[in-house]
C-alpha cells in the first residue's frame, strides 16, 4: 500500500472530499491516475495499491468513499476484487477501468454491485465526474457499452463447468483438473464436452476465449 500525503488544497466551503483508493498494477499508469485525481479540488487519493489482494485490507485501513479498480489486475482480478470489497466495505463505491471494455464484464460488474465501468482511455475530467456520480449513488457506464451488456447472452455454463474451464484456461489437462476438483477424469471430460457444446467452441482454447470475451470467466 502507498498512502498519499497531501498539501492543503482550496475547495468550496462546506464541500467534503471524496476519499479514493486506486488499484492499478502498472506503476506508471497508477501514478498518472493518482496525479490526475488529486488535481481535482474535491477528490483525494488516500492510498494506491498494485494488486487485487491488497484492495480489501487497504480499504479496511483507510476507509475510502470510492475505489478505482483496473479490471485486469494480476492474481485476484478487478471484478473479483470489487465483489470482495462490496462484501467487506459496502460503503465504498467502485469504478472499474478497462483497457478493452467488455459487455460480459459489465454484466458481471453490475451483478457484483459495482456502480461505474469506464474505459481507461476516458478523459481525466470524465473519470473525475464519474467518481462524483458513483459517490452520489448513481450508475455510470458508456451508453453503447450498457446496451451491449443488456443484449449479451446469459451464461449457459453451470458453476462446476466454470470451475473446470477456469482450471483448463491455465493449461491443465483432464487429469490435473480432476485432481484439483476431486472428480474422476471421465466426469471432467463430460464437463468439457458439455462446455464445448454450450459455447459452440471447437476446442478448450476456443471455449476459454469465448467465455472470457463474454465475461463468464
Amino acid at each position: 500500500m502507498h498512502p498519499v500525503d497531501h498539501p492543503e488544497r482550496d475547495r468550496p466551503e462546506g464541500s467534503a472530499l471524496i476519499r479514493i483508493l486506486v488499484a492499478e498494477h502498472l506503476p506508471l499508469v497508477r501514478r498518472g491516475l493518482v496525479a490526475s485525481l488529486d488535481s481535482e479540488s474535491d477528490l483525494e487519493v488516500v492510498a494506491d495499491v498494485g494488486s487485487g489482494e491488497d484492495i480489501v485490507p487497504t480499504a479496511l485501513d483507510v476507509c475510502p468513499d470510492a475505489a478505482v479498480i483496473d479490471v485486469d489486475l494480476p492474481g485476484v482480478d478487478g471484478l473479483n476484487a470489487a465483489a470482495r470489497l462490496g462484501e467487506k466495505v459496502p460503503r465504498c463505491r467502485v469504478m472499474i477501468l478497462a483497457g478493452q471494455p467488455n459487455p460480459g464484464h459489465v454484466r458481471r460488474a453490475f451483478a457484483a454491485g459495482v456502480l461505474g465501468y469506464m474505459s481507461i482511455q476516458v478523459a481525466p475530467e470524465q473519470l473525475a465526474d464519474g467518481i462524483r456520480r458513483i459517490n452520489a449513488g448513481r450508475r455510470v457506464v458508456d451508453s453503447d457499452l450498457a446496451v451491449a451488456a443488456l443484449e449479451a447472452a446469459d451464461n449457459p455454463l453451470t458453476p462446476r463447468e466454470l470451475d473446470v474451464l477456469r482450471i483448463a484456461a491455465g493449461g491443465a489437462r483432464s487429469k490435473e483438473i480432476a485432481d484439483q476438483l476431486f472428480l474422476s477424469v471421465g466426469t471432467v471430460r463430460n464437463h468439457l464436452s458439455r462446455i464445448l457444446c454450450k459455447t459452440g467452441a471447437r476446442s478448450r482454447v476456443d471455449a476459454v476465449r469465448i467465455a472470457t470475451d463474454a465475461g463468464w470467466l
